[in-house]
This record gives structure tokens, sequence and C-alpha cells, in this order.
């Protein structure tokens, strides 16, 4: 897959909805419902991180759910790729990104959404073909200011920003022209998650699906 397919299908991905769930799940068990929560609520993309050894099961469990799309989020190695894949991932979000992942991506047919957080990598991933791309760490990179800055000489670039985002923040990512969707925690405590409480997640995720976008 080239990496201008890549960045088409990840596009279409990042317009279907403004929060991208960004998910750490300690408990395989929680996965499904957890899932059906956040489509019941409007939010059908979902990223589980690769940071728990429960990663990989749940997102095997996810991608049973009706009506759910289910991506691999902290992505960093091929084997992470190759892992993922096998797991039912339908695409990777990688924090930063290198020519091994990109080729193993680009080899695996796996969408991936690259990160970046200046302009030089920005530029680098644009001459590779790459033109939707994972801006992270957000808030510490600069939030909105930063995007809004990197988007004016590359306006043929867009974003999903991540890091540090909240209910209160995301709206002003959002009404940025360069800016498709966020990446947040939110919608899905650890509280909540730990709790069971799949009506508080499903709320929170129809809260999130309903903030205005620039891109709409």
């Amino acid at each position: 897959m080239t990496p201008q397919e890549i960045s088409r299908r990840t596009r279409a991905l990042c317009t279907l909805v403004p929060v991208i769930p960004v998910l750490v799940i300690d408990d395989p068990a929680t996965a499904a419902p957890l899932a059906r929560a956040l489509v019941a609520g409007g939010l059908p993309v979902l990223e589980v991180t690769l940071r728990t050894p429960a990663a990989l099961d749940a997102m095997a469990q996810m991608a049973q759910v009706e009506g759910a799309i289910v991506g691999a989020g902290t992505v960093l190695t091929a084997e992470d790729v190759k892992a993922c894949k096998t797991a039912g991932a339908s695409f990777a979000v990688s924090p930063g990104s290198t020519p091994n992942l990109l080729d193993a991506c680009e080899a695996a047919a796996l969408p991936v959404l690259p990160g970046a957080a200046t302009a030089t990598e920005v530029m680098t991933l644009l001459e590779r073909g790459y033109d939707m791309l994972k801006f992270f760490p957000a808030e510490a990179s600069g939030g909105v200011p930063a995007l809004k800055a990197i988007g004016a000489p590359l306006p043929q670039v867009s974003f999903c920003p991540t890091g540090g985002i909240t209910p209160d923040s995301a709206p002003s990512y959002l009404a940025l022209r360069n800016t498709l969707c966020v990446g947040g925690s939110w919608v899905a405590p650890p509280d909540a998650i730990l709790a069971k409480d799949w009506d508080r997640i499903t709320e929170l995720a129809r809260a999130a699906s309903r903030i205005p976008r620039a891109q709409t």
C-alpha cells in the first residue's frame, strides 16, 4: 500500500468522528462492552494503545463488535505492526515515525497515522507521501497555536492532535482548518471502565461526538 493510499484511508477514518477515544485496557473482559458503549455514543473509531499485556486480546474482542473500527495505538516497531494486524486492527497510530515502521505498515497494507510535532517532521512525512498525520504530544508541543502556525505554510496536511487534550480544549483544536479530529482519553475514564459504568461512557461519547468541527 502506498503512503498516498494510506493517508487517503486514515483521512477517511478521521472524518467519521470528531474524537477518537484513546483506550488503555487492563482487562480484556471489558473490551467488548466498552466498544459497544462508545459505538452507541457515536464514536465508532477506537484506538487501543499497546501499553498493557491485555491490549492485543482487547483489540481482537473489540474487532468483533458491530460498528466498531478498531485500531492500535503506540505502534512502534515492525513486530507491533504484525501483531496488531493479526489481532484484527484496521489501522495503526504511532507517536512518531521511522522508516522501518512506515515500511512495515506499507508492506502489511495497514493504514497508519504517523506522529509529528515539528515542521521538519511534517515535511519529511509529506515528502514520503503522507498528508494525514498525528500531532503529538499536542499540548506539550504548543497546542492550538503551534498547530495553527504549522498549517499556514503546510495547508495540504491534516492532523489528529493527541496528548493532553480535554473536553474544554478539544473545541479549539477542532475549530482549526487543518484538524479533522482529536484523540482523547476522557471519554473512557479508568474509573468508569473499572466500575463497568457503560452508560456513563456512552454519555461522554455522545457529548464528544457532538463537538463541532471546522471541516464538516
